[in-house]
């Protein structure tokens, strides 16, 4: 079938051109946003459901990637069993430090001043270690202290996720509950424990211990369901499979390279042809009174489906392949059209 005749002067050869390249530039627009999108699913484990402030498990939610919104609840308190100190918090972390010298550099001088330090440092290496010897390795050093279980709404965090929670703030020791020896050597100063005979005034060797909690706050998590619990994406390729941030943190905030999933694929792919065709129909071959419908459909699906592949090249075969299905169609067209006109 044929259409009617269609000027072939120099204004249809430039919107012919222009509609032509309109329709290969949403065409590789289109395949670009989706292996973007198909990319960063691929980093961070899969398609994420927003299930916001609803936080109870679903049997159809199993083995799915989601996005709760909440604040954890700590069921099982961790322990900090040397110093007999207990707190609500996800983690409880203890923290060393020794009164020791340190040497400063200056251009060519050197000084030596006593401060707090959290590990040993080495006065061996010092210019001057005469008169600055420090003594060594702590006797007691610092730990972190986990929560068996914790909870965001009906889920289970995993070890992961609770390592991850966000923030810090100071635990006062409770004096009450320290085992004898180190209520006999220790003594309160602010919210720490210091072995110091005048707790202002420290002393060389002199520790000091404190504990800081995660607080317990409204965050943000992307995690995998399994059963009642939250977990990290297995093998994800970010090396994590999870994301936890504070307070009700969007998506895209948290996962900045995952780009809202492109809406209208396929019409958008739609269109393309048919930009791709308008246009080969403007540019129709010398001699031509009429456009060919058929010719011009043929030329716009190789001329879109060559361009469509190559986003999609080393990535995914089965892209490539189909969008090479459709330049074949296209060429079969055109050779339908070619032996009909001989004949």
């Amino acid at each position: 079938m044929r259409i009617g005749a269609a000027p072939r002067g120099p204004l249809a050869i430039a919107i012919g051109v222009l509609l032509l390249a309109l329709g290969i530039a949403l065409a590789v627009w289109t395949e670009r946003s989706l292996e973007g999108y198909r990319v960063a699913l691929a980093q961070h484990g899969g398609t994420v459901l927003d299930l916001g402030h609803a936080m109870e498990p679903s049997a159809d939610l199993q083995g799915q990637v989601v996005r709760i919104v909440g604040t954890p609840r700590v069921v099982v308190s961790p322990y900090d069993a040397d110093f007999n100190q207990q707190s609500a918090t996800p983690v409880l972390t203890r923290r060393v430090q020794m009164f020791q010298w340190r040497e400063l550099r200056l251009g060519g001088s050197v000084t030596y001043e006593l401060d707090w330090a959290d590990a040993p440092v080495d006065s061996g290496r010092f210019a001057q270690p005469n008169g600055h010897a420090n003594p060594g390795p702590f006797p007691i050093v610092g730990e972190r202290f986990q929560s068996e279980r914790v909870q965001l709404g009906g889920y289970t965090l995993g070890d992961a996720l609770v390592r991850a929670l966000p923030g810090s703030e100071p635990v006062a020791p409770d004096l009450k509950t320290l085992p004898a020896n180190f209520a006999a050597t220790f003594s309160a100063h602010g919210n720490a424990l210091v072995t110091s005979a005048k707790p202002g005034a420290p002393r060389l060797g002199d520790l000091r211990v404190s504990w800081s909690a995660v607080p317990l706050q409204e965050v943000t998590v992307i995690a995998r369901v399994d059963g009642d619990r939250l977990v990290a994406v297995p093998n994800a390729a970010d090396g994590k499979g999870y994301e936890v941030d504070v307070g009700d943190s969007p998506l895209l905030d948290m996962r900045p390279d995952m780009a809202a999933q492109p809406a209208l694929v396929w019409p958008r792919r739609i269109l393309a042809v048919l930009l791709a065709t308008l246009g080969a129909g403007l540019l129709r071959r010398r001699g031509a009174a009429r456009v060919d419908p058929s010719s011009a459909l043929g030329r716009g699906l190789v001329a879109v489906g060559v361009f469509a592949a190559i986003p999609w090249l080393g990535s995914n075969p089965l892209a490539v392949v189909a969008w090479l299905l459709a330049v074949l169609v296209g060429l079969v067209l055109l050779l339908w059209r070619r032996r009909a006109l001989t004949h």
